[in-house]
């Protein structure tokens, strides 16, 4: 194995850990009595649009004919609220690594494989939470959306900061999203923090609620995920 590519929601659960609970302040903020919890968030999370979830809330607390008229404008603003709240709390909302995390970044550690993370976040609070969750020192490049403008081209920055191509590399992400950018990039993936393959997800190399439990995701098990996938490639047609 010549490198592991992270994106963040492969490290921890971004969008019930931190994008929640940065909402739930914004809506406080706006003196609005909703609090999502995470079987909540999980139910609107069918609206890909962030916007379009806090519209469906407001429309489900709303009562009398003039709600319609503002419920707009004050979903607008709530989204820009929690878009200016998100860079201040992103650090201290107690964002965790998926469970295992740890074991797989110590292995590609001790065998001396390189590990990448992307991001479309931006620097100055993507680096500091990266080492939050991993550690000092355990990531050689972190690629962010301050240095490309496409989530496709940080894999191709990542990349070429660690000096390798696209063979022997393996991605991981917790998103359906990013598992379509890694492999339109070229690079095997496998999807983390799902408790089942999504219809969207037949081209990753495994799908896995995280790194830990009895068939832990392992250094060993990416190099035999990937040996699979490389020897089906290649196996002659019947």
């Amino acid at each position: 194995m010549r490198a592991l590519v992270f994106d963040l929601e492969a490290l921890t659960d971004l969008d019930y850990d931190v994008h929640r609970v940065v909402f739930n302040a914004a809506f406080a903020a706006h003196g609005v009595p909703i609090e999502w919890s995470a079987a909540r968030y999980r139910r609107l999370m069918v609206l890909r649009d962030e916007r379009q979830r806090v519209l469906a809330e407001l429309r489900n607390h709303c009562v009398g004919p003039e709600c319609d008229v503002l419920i707009e404008l004050l979903a607008d603003e709530i989204c820009s609220t929690k878009a200016m709240m998100f860079d201040e709390m992103v650090l201290d909302v107690g964002a965790s690594p998926r469970p295992g995390l740890d074991d797989l970044v110590g292995d590609a550690f001790a065998a001396g494989v390189p590990v990448a993370v992307v991001t479309s976040g931006r620097r100055a609070w993507a680096e500091p939470l990266v080492r939050q969750l991993v550690g000092e020192g355990q990531v050689e490049t972190i690629v962010t959306g301050d240095d490309v403008a496409t989530p496709a081209e940080a894999y191709r920055y990542a990349l070429d900061e660690l000096g390798v191509t696209t063979d022997r590399v393996v991605a991981l992400t917790g998103t359906t999203a990013g598992l379509r950018t890694a492999t339109a990039a070229g690079l095997a993936t496998i999807l983390v923090g799902q408790d089942s393959a999504p219809r969207d997800a037949t081209a990753a190399l495994a799908v896995r609620a995280d790194y830990g439990g009895a068939d832990p995701l392992r250094l060993t098990t990416c190099e035999r995920l990937y040996a699979r996938s490389t020897a089906r490639r290649t196996a002659p047609a019947a």
